[in-house]
Parts: C-alpha cells; sequence; structure tokens
C-alpha cells in the first residue's frame, strides 16, 4: 500500500518528505537542498539561501568527477592488424600504430582501419565481346588497404568505388577481345589486362588499396547456345590435339628422312666417281691402243669389233647369223643349247657358268670349237671401214 493512500491505519511516518498529518504536494525544493546543505557541512536552520561553501566543494566535486571521466574515456587500443585514423574536431590530425593510446574526449575520434587482412570482392556478368557475341564472366578480386587514410577519405565509399572500377576495368577488357580468347586461350590476357586497368583507376583516384591477386573464375557462353560452344572447344580442342599428334610424328620421321637424303647423297658421290674413274680409264685404254692403230689400223679396228661383239653376244641367248650371197638365215639358239650341255653333264653344277670360249685365230681365220665350219672375220662386217 502506498504510503500516501487512505486507509493506511493513521501511520503517517511514511511520508518521505516528512509531512506528518498535512495535505499531500510536491516536495519543497527548499527543505530538500537545506538537507543536502547540512551533509556537506552547511547552514543549520532556515531555508537554504546556497551558501559559498557549498559552492566551492560542490562545483569542485563534481568538476573532479567529471575530469576522471573524461580522462579515463579517453584510453583506447589499436589491435596489431590495425592502423588508427585521429580526426580532431572532424578533420584529419594523425594515423595511429598499433597498442594502447589516449586521446581527449569530445575534441578527437580514431577510426580503426584493418590493414592486414585480405579482402575479396566478387565481379559478375554479361558482357559484350569484341565480335558482337555476349558472355558471361565471372571474377574475384583480392585486395588489402595499404594508406588508411586515402581508404577512408580519397573517395566517398572506397569499396563501392572499387567495385565500380573492377566492373568498368572487365567490360573495357572484354569489350576489346573476341569470344574464343575469352573462353580458351586468351583467358589469362584477360586476366593480366584487367588487373592493370584496375591498378591505373586505384592509382588515379588514391584510393590507397593494393590488389593481390585477380581470378579468372569462368567465362562462358549464355545457356541458349551452350552446347553449340560446347562442341566448338571440344573441336578446337581436337585440331590441338592432331596438330601434336603431326608434330610427334614429324620428330619420327624426320630422322629417318635425312638419314635417307644423305645416304643418297653419298651413293651419288660414288656413283659420280665410278663414272668419272670409268671415263678416265676408257681414255687412258684408247690413249694405250692409239699408237697399234696407227701402225695397222685394218687389224686393230678388226680386233675392236670383235672384243666388242664378244661382249654383246656373252650378254645374249640368241643369235641370227646372215649368211651373204645364199639369202638363209642362221638361226643360233644358245639358250637350249647350254641348257642341253648343262643336262648331258650333271656332275657340274647348276650355279657355275662357263666361260665362253674364244676361237683360234689360225691363217686370219678364226675356228670355232663348237663347229667344223670356219667362218671369215668380213661375214661380221657391219659396213665399218
Amino acid at each position: 500500500m502506498a504510503w500516501n493512500e487512505p486507509g493506511n491505519g493513521g501511520n503517517k511516518d511514511r511520508d518521505p518528505w516528512g509531512q506528518k498529518g498535512k495535505e499531500q504536494g510536491p516536495p519543497d525544493l527548499d527543505e530538500v537542498f537545506k538537507k543536502l546543505t547540512s551533509k556537506f557541512g552547511g547552514g543549520k536552520g532556515g531555508k537554504f539561501t546556497g551558501g559559498a561553501n557549498f559552492n566551492k566543494v560542490g562545483v569542485s566535486l563534481v568538476l573532479g568527477v567529471l575530469a576522471v571521466i573524461w580522462a579515463v574515456s579517453g584510453f583506447y587500443t589499436i589491435k596489431e592488424a590495425e592502423r588508427g585514423v585521429v580526426l580532431r574536431f572532424g578533420q584529419y590530425s594523425q594515423t595511429v600504430e598499433p597498442g594502447l593510446s589516449w586521446l581527449p574526449t569530445f575534441v578527437d575520434r580514431v577510426i580503426p582501419v584493418d590493414v592486414r587482412s585480405i579482402r575479396s570482392m566478387p565481379a559478375a556478368g554479361s558482357m559484350l565481346t569484341k565480335d558482337e557475341n555476349v558472355v558471361d564472366v565471372k571474377m574475384d578480386i583480392q585486395y588489402r588497404v595499404i594508406n588508411p587514410r586515402e581508404y577512408l577519405f580519397s573517395v566517398t565509399n572506397p569499396d563501392d568505388s572499387l567495385h565500380q572500377a573492377i566492373d568498368s576495368a572487365l567490360r573495357f577488357v572484354i569489350g576489346h577481345t573476341t569470344m574464343d580468347d575469352v573462353i580458351t586461350t586468351g583467358r589469362e590476357v584477360v586476366r593480366q589486362s584487367t588487373r592493370d586497368n584496375i591498378e591505373a583507376i586505384i592509382d588515379e583516384y588514391h584510393m590507397g588499396i593494393e590488389l593481390v591477386d585477380v581470378n579468372f573464375l569462368s567465362a562462358r557462353p549464355p545457356e541458349a547456345v551452350k552446347d553449340a560452344f560446347d562442341d566448338a572447344i571440344a573441336a578446337q580442342e581436337d585440331e590441338q590435339r592432331y596438330i601434336r599428334e603431326a608434330e610427334a610424328y614429324a620428330r619420327a620421321i624426320e630422322p629417318t628422312a635425312r638419314g635417307q637424303v644423305k645416304r643418297i647423297e653419298q651413293e651419288a658421290q660414288a656413283y659420280q666417281q665410278q663414272i668419272v674413274l670409268k671415263a678416265q680409264g676408257e681414255v687412258a685404254r684408247f690413249n694405250s691402243l692409239l699408237p697399234q692403230y696407227q701402225l695397222a689400223p685394218e687389224v686393230t679396228r678388226q680386233r675392236l669389233y670383235l672384243e666388242t661383239m664378244e661382249t654383246v653376244y656373252s650378254n645374249t641367248t640368241k643369235i641370227v647369223v646372215d649368211t651373204k650371197g645364199t639369202g638363209n638365215m642362221l638361226y643360233l639358239p644358245l639358250d637350249k643349247i647350254m641348257s642341253a650341255n648343262a643336262d648331258s653333264k650333271p656332275t657340274r653344277s647348276a650355279n657355275t657358268v662357263q666361260a665362253p670360249q674364244q676361237p683360234a685365230k689360225s691363217n686370219n681365220r678364226y675356228q670355232y670349237p663348237d663347229t667344223n665350219s670356219n667362218v671369215r672375220p668380213d661375214r661380221f662386217n657391219t659396213g665399218r671401214n
């Protein structure tokens, strides 16, 4: 039951203001200040008049307490991975290193900025290539803060500004690259070009950011034409595989071809030397026959003719002889004759070739042992003198 409720049994000691039996109302401020003054050593009677002792002691105490609170509230700690940017009345003052520091409250304000952590920002979108195709590109940018002051005050929103710079640089690079290069062989070029463009924008606007890495995640055609582009990529991969197989085959064949070329060159050189030496031998032989021909031209001419015919007949198995003045043709089947002789002499090896017998010269006639007839040399005269 509240102290001022009626029917409280006549107990009027529950009045906190000491007004027993009086009509309830707001407390008397003079009485309250009087009690406070008495506690601080002020006047002892009458209404409170705000003495000099209360003014000095009370104000000093209040100011002391406020000073202590103000001094204690100025201590702060900067973590190891952070740097503190101090603002004095809203203007940049200094950058604080990690550790315990103090600043005047209501005068300075510190903003901690993480400079060690690697931050990530994705970038993706559908972009138009140089050959007027649409490609879906995804990239991931990793960066960190290297200058807290520039990061906070050079641009309004550094993270949003970086995102716009990434989008602008990526669209610029994709717009100057064909779709085949973006999807297949030119991915590294696109990644490096995008990084260079982003760094140029960051340096120009002094964002206080350093790029750590730029990852090219994926580059795909739109879903409507994905199957066709997959077939095209597979065909390009097959092309590269065939090229590598052809190069391997060429590397395997080339040494063999070079060896054959070398062998043919050596055979040609040997044939050349053989022909030259043979020609030189023929010249030497004719030079040795020239004195004999000058002494006996007819005999030497006949001898040369016979030697030539002997060489010719030794390489043929059929001979046709025209007997002068009779009109008959004499046919000598030497192959059958030789085979008959070989059959009649079984003791002789089949692989043994008997040298042709030379005709015996007697009285300017040549007698052949296989026949009993004598044939004059002029029978073989072909009209040469």
